[in-house]
């Protein structure tokens, strides 16, 4: 059974940091990229960041400096950390799966990112 479990998502005031996780189980993770994607209401869904099975790393423009993508393959877990957050952030957050960092073939169910004072 594919099983994609992520956690760290909350309520943050700005400013502040968060640390999302996608432990993955049932499917391969070592020779695939892994990626943060978000979806803000009413708008299309973004890549965030991206890590490849090697390990190179791509972001937005609206997140670099201050998001990190990061992987464990032993425990089959990728991770945001996520510094200095703006209320722009807030968003719907997916873990994906996928052979490249731009392709998909797999999703996780999404956390809740809300950043508010």
């Amino acid at each position: 059974q594919v099983q994609f479990v992520e956690s760290g998502g909350g309520l943050v005031q700005p400013g502040g940091s968060l640390t999302l996780s996608c432990a993955v189980s049932g499917i391969g993770f070592r020779t695939y990229a892994m990626g943060w994607y978000r979806q803000a209401p009413g708008k299309q869904r973004e890549l965030v960041a991206g890590i490849s099975s090697g390990g190179s790393t791509n972001y937005a423009d609206s997140v670099k400096g201050r998001f990190t993508i990061s992987r464990d393959n032993a425990k089959k877990t990728v991770y945001l950390q996520m510094n200095s957050l703006k209320p722009k952030d807030t968003a719907v957050y997916y873990c994906k799966r996928g052979l490249q960092i731009t392709s998909i073939d797999y999703w996780g169910q999404g956390t809740p990112v809300t950043v508010s004072s």
